[in-house]
């Protein structure tokens, strides 16, 4: 039998606020050292990897000047527009695919079909069809994001459980009231945190998006930043990236615990 640490390494056991603070904290400095004994030490030469001291450099000059303030706020519309159409058409294919197994037939083995195909394939078509304008790029996240929300909305749906739809009917509620009182209802918490996945999936698609004959953006900066080998440039733009993208995450956490209290991981 296994001897757990202290309830440390119990599975799934819940540890104290310190211990996880720390874990975290460790993931990082673990990569910071890693980096600085490879930049420093110059194992690694500095056109290809910078010290952590220039990117942070880099990173607090760059916050002052207006230009990167306009690139972040082309690409939070981007992101925005092309995430909200991929919800506004995936959510209520999603619930209809769960839902009823004729609509699961007609929309799940298409949507399974094509979400394996990468985004980057449409471009040539996205081009054609929209042109190289904003649509263009929006177009490119909403592929990245819509046909993964689909099936991750129709999973949703599914995990309601049958007892639950069962008692509706006993109750005397018709299909429509089951629908919208009880199966609605349910999946909300399950739907905030596939939302929030999906906005990670926007955020990853933003770069490929800003491929498309694009001036401005964070995605055009980091590539800018490559044909000129400015390495400590790209690291800028993939954190604010991510720190943009990790700010998303945690509104949608807090707007789950907000709303859904009683849901697991709500509380």
């Amino acid at each position: 039998m296994d001897r757990p640490m202290g309830g440390i390494l119990q599975i799934r056991k819940e540890v104290d606020r310190s211990w996880y603070i720390s874990g975290a904290l460790f993931s990082f400095f673990a990569i910071l050292f890693i980096w600085g004994l490879l930049s420093y030490g110059e194992v690694v030469s500095h056109v290809f990897l910078p010290t952590p001291a220039v990117v942070i450099r880099e990173f607090f000059k760059q916050i002052m000047d207006p230009i990167l303030w306009s690139n972040i706020g082309i690409s939070v519309y981007r992101i925005t527009m092309g995430f909200l159409l991929a919800a506004a058409i995936g959510i209520p294919l999603g619930i209809l695919a769960g839902t009823f197994k004729l609509a699961e037939a007609v929309i799940q083995p298409l949507t399974e079909f094509v979400r394996y195909m990468p985004a980057t394939a449409f471009i040539p078509l996205i081009m054609v069809w929209t042109g190289i304008g904003e649509l263009a790029k929006i177009m490119v996240i909403f592929i990245g994001t819509f046909f993964q929300m689909v099936l991750m909305v129709a999973d949703d749906i599914r995990t309601v459980p049958q007892d639950l739809l069962s008692a509706s009917y006993t109750l005397g509620a018709t299909r429509s009231q089951v629908i919208t009182r009880v199966l609605l209802p349910a999946i909300m918490p399950n739907l905030m945190d596939t939302l929030r996945m999906m906005i990670g999936w926007a955020w990853t698609y933003l770069v490929v998006a800003e491929l498309v004959a694009s001036n401005n953006g964070l995605g055009y900066m980091i590539l800018k930043a490559q044909r000129f080998l400015k390495t400590d440039v790209i690291f800028v733009g993939i954190l604010v990236i991510g720190i943009l993208g990790l700010v998303t995450d945690r509104l949608f956490y807090a707007a789950n615990r907000r709303f859904f209290p009683w849901a697991e991981g709500g509380s």
